[in-house]
């Protein structure tokens, strides 16, 4: 059963793993928007900022349900 529980968890924080590589994909992108036309830093900024917060959300939200797994299935 301990096994089981772990591998649960294990596939759940999977989500935070897809978060991380698209806050890096767009970090990457808004450095280039950036480059291109600096006249635009503000707004591609807080464009990248939402975005990375959402993102982060779901990180956040997948580790919640891995511990929610481990504490409730013990």
């Amino acid at each position: 059963m301990e096994k089981i529980i772990a591998l649960g968890a294990g596939i759940a924080v999977l989500g935070a793993l897809g978060a991380g590589i698209g806050i890096g994909i767009a970090t990457g992108k808004a450095t280039e928007a950036v480059a291109r036309q600096p006249e635009a830093d503000g707004k591609i900024t807080k464009t990248l900022i939402l975005g990375c917060a959402l993102a982060e959300a779901t990180a956040i939200y997948c580790f919640v349900v891995a511990v929610m797994i481990i504490m409730m299935l013990k």
